[in-house]
């Protein structure tokens, strides 16, 4: 019936409709105005640069004119399949998303859920501020305090980093965290942590901002404590906040942080520290084999499209919030 009703629109109605439409735009230019810088750094930044992914579909190198390069079609996605790194690059991808999406991903939300326990205003914000400072500590110092609290005595008679001291007290043992492959995953959720899990907090405090007042005063009238109240109102009333957050994360799932992990890296840890990530600047930038390492970004691209679909057609069949 509805599409019945817009075919049989005349050519004055939808002139009509034209006019009534531009009349809104133009009611609302300034709103409009104001979309416009995000809508241009998305078409120069995002949606401009995408015809470069036919650059997988190539032999290009860096100095060979783009359009003189010979097609090889899907040669450089089966050479990746085959290469004998890529297991191990898979592995360490899924284990360190893994373990950011464990244990790092539920950490802000009960975080967000302490601090809105919290009744003194002054001293909520002053938490607040500790907290997202880290946010916008640069990963190149963090990595620099890092090596100063696990660094190994470097001579006979001197001592090593703090942590590193504390952890041969409490072992009896030299334990060098920094060039232990098994080590490296923990340092780098360690890290992350450290520095993400206060912002994180933003958006599901905003979100317990929301919560309806009159709920948690029906709950004291019936007798809820404090632990009742957040079980039974205040996590359902952000439930819809955190699957679309779980949704978000899964769309980065082989996002593992190139400058955390470049920054960690060395010989001694490189079997579980090479990722998608470094495995990209090492083949793109470092060997100019452009061709090679844009199939394996498209490829992370396409996992990362699959996964975020299936999350979203999951929370929508099981009646929760989703993304579309």
């Amino acid at each position: 019936m509805a599409e019945a009703a817009k075919v049989s629109l005349s050519p004055a109605q939808k002139k009509m409709m034209r006019e009534r439409n531009w009349n809104k735009i133009k009611k609302d230019k300034w709103m409009y105005l104001l979309l416009l810088p995000g809508v241009l750094y998305f078409i120069i930044f995002k949606f401009a640069p995408m015809w470069g992914v036919l650059i997988a579909f190539k032999n290009y190198y860096a100095g060979i004119p783009f359009l003189n390069t010979p097609w090889v079609g899907f040669d450089n996605f089966i050479d990746f399949f085959k290469d004998s790194d890529f297991p191990r690059l898979l592995k360490n991808t899924l284990i360190i998303s893994g373990m950011n999406l464990v244990f790092y991903f539920p950490l802000p939300i009960l975080l967000a859920l302490l601090m809105n326990e919290v009744k003194v205003k002054f001293y909520k914000n002053a938490v607040q501020t500790m907290v997202y400072v880290p946010h916008f500590v640069s990963m190149v110092v963090i990595a620099s305090i890092t090596f100063m609290l696990l660094k190994t005595p470097s001579m006979e008679g001197y001592t090593g980093g703090a942590l590193f001291e504390l952890i041969k007290q409490i072992t009896g043992k030299q334990v060098n965290v920094l060039e232990s492959p098994t080590s490296f995953y923990w340092v780098i959720l360690f890290q992350a942590i450290w520095k993400e899990t206060g912002w994180g907090t933003i958006i599901f405090l905003a979100a317990l901002a929301g919560v309806d007042v009159e709920q948690y005063e029906a709950a004291i009238v019936d007798g809820a404590n404090r632990f009742q109240q957040m079980i039974y109102i205040t996590l359902p009333a952000i439930a819809s906040t955190i699957v679309i957050m779980l949704i978000l994360r899964m769309g980065s799932v082989l996002d593992t942080g190139f400058e955390q992990i470049l920054l960690m890296q060395n010989d001694l840890n490189i079997t579980n520290s090479e990722t998608f990530d470094t495995y990209v600047y090492q083949i793109g930038r470092v060997q100019g084999n452009y061709g090679f390492s844009t199939a394996v970004g498209l490829f992370k691209s396409v996992v990362s499209i699959i996964c975020i679909q299936s999350a979203n057609f999951i929370a929508r069949k099981l009646g929760q919030s989703s993304l579309f």
